[in-house]
Parts: C-alpha cells; sequence; structure tokens
C-alpha cells in the first residue's frame, strides 16, 4: 500500500468513501440529494456530542492523529479530515439505509429488535462498569447503552430497518476503520492508548470504535427518520 503512504492518505481515504454514494444521490429510485436537508440537520445535531468529545479526547491523547497522513490544517485540534469524517461516513451510511429500504421491507417487526436493543443496552452498561477505568471504552459504551435503552422505550417503527443498516455498513466500516487504524497500511492514521482501552480488536479496530459507529449512526438515523417522516 506504499502508494496510499503520504500526507494525504485520510484525505484520500474521505473522497474515497464519498465518491460512491454521492454519484448514486441522484439516482431515480431513491433520490436520496431530495433528502439532504434532513440529512444535513440529522449530521449537525450529531457532530454537537461527537466533536466536543473527540477534542476532549485528542486533549487527554486518548488517540492522536499520524501528522505523516494527515493534510496538516486543523480545527480546535482536530485534522480537516476528522471533520469530514463526521460528514462523510454519516452520509454514506444513509445512503446504505435509504436503499436497503427502497429494496427490502422497509418497516420490520419491532418486537424482536426491541428486545436486541435493550439486551444490548444492558450488555454495554454491565460492561462500562467493568471497565470504567478505561476512558473511551467506559464514555463509549455508556452513552450507547443509555441511547439503546430509550429506543427500546420508545419503539420506533424503524428500530428495525435501524439494526439492519448497521449490520450492513460494518462492512465498508471495516474496510475504512481498516486504514484508519493500520489494518492494511504500514502504520495506522489514528492510533489508540492502550489505557484507554479494553484491548479486544477486530483486525487493528478497537472494539470500542465499533460500538462508537453505532452510536453515531443511531443519533444520526434517529433525527433523520423523524425529519423525513414528519416533512
Amino acid at each position: 500500500m506504499g502508494f496510499l503512504e503520504h500526507q494525504f492518505f485520510y484525505f484520500i481515504l474521505m473522497l474515497l468513501s464519498l465518491a460512491y454514494p454521492l454519484a448514486q444521490s441522484f439516482e431515480r429510485r431513491i433520490y436520496y440529494y431530495k433528502k439532504w436537508n434532513f440529512l444535513l440537520t440529522s449530521i449537525l445535531l450529531m457532530m454537537l456530542l461527537f466533536i466536543p468529545w473527540d477534542i476532549w479526547f485528542t486533549h487527554w491523547s486518548v488517540w492522536q492523529f499520524n501528522n505523516d497522513y494527515i493534510c496538516g490544517l486543523k480545527l480546535f485540534l482536530l485534522p480537516i479530515e476528522e471533520w469530514l469524517f463526521f460528514i462523510i461516513i454519516p452520509f454514506a451510511c444513509v445512503f446504505i439505509h435509504e436503499v436497503l429500504n427502497y429494496f427490502f421491507n422497509k418497516e420490520l417487526e419491532p418486537i424482536a429488535y426491541v428486545k436486541i436493543s435493550l439486551l444490548l443496552a444492558l450488555i454495554l452498561a454491565f460492561s462500562s462498569v467493568i471497565w470504567s477505568d478505561k476512558l473511551y471504552t467506559l464514555v463509549c459504551f455508556s452513552l450507547t447503552s443509555v441511547s439503546l435503552f430509550i429506543l427500546s422505550i420508545y419503539k420506533p417503527r424503524w428500530i428495525g430497518s435501524f439494526f439492519r443498516t448497521y449490520i450492513i455498513s460494518l462492512i465498508p466500516f471495516l474496510i475504512i476503520n481498516g486504514f484508519l487504524t493500520g489494518s492494511f497500511n504500514e502504520t495506522p492514521i489514528v492510533s489508540y492508548s492502550s489505557n484507554h482501552i479494553i484491548g479486544i480488536r477486530i483486525m487493528n479496530i478497537p472494539i470500542e470504535d465499533s460500538i462508537y459507529c453505532l452510536l453515531m449512526l443511531l443519533i444520526v438515523i434517529a433525527v433523520y427518520e423523524r425529519k423525513s417522516t414528519s416533512k
């Protein structure tokens, strides 16, 4: 992967993540571009949580960015590529959500998924107590646990399609995050302090990142679904 080993690596990775969903946004069966206004609100609300969280963790060296793979432009400690991450990745994931809803039954039976949500919330709550000395684990697992518990209470009609989207999104997640964490390249773009994670990894990806992704996607889709169905 030597051809990607340069300071625009992260930026190119984001452009590649954006390319296909952006090109297909005008496809007549989906008309994704017509819902960008709902998506923008969803992403901005998600960023109100995730950007301060990212800045805080960067400040305390929970994770850090490799200067060899970023262009050098930063805003509040975060590389500009990291800001793009919080726009492009949700954009791509909600595109997957819309495609799945079009080609498959949109309203899946919610009962089973409510149980899954509640069970996962309990597991994450229990895990956050066990590993309360690991800052990333504690914050990520506890916030996601609370969000899933709220989800199981309200039982929105889209709960099944959300979990379906999340499972499918894990495929590109493993690819993109694999590059970010050094699974396919010589050194990672983002590295994590071993003091703040439990150490379980998928390839070189901390298990916490998969839960981080779940929470990010849950916030975005919750707002997106509410906005798009109440138009």
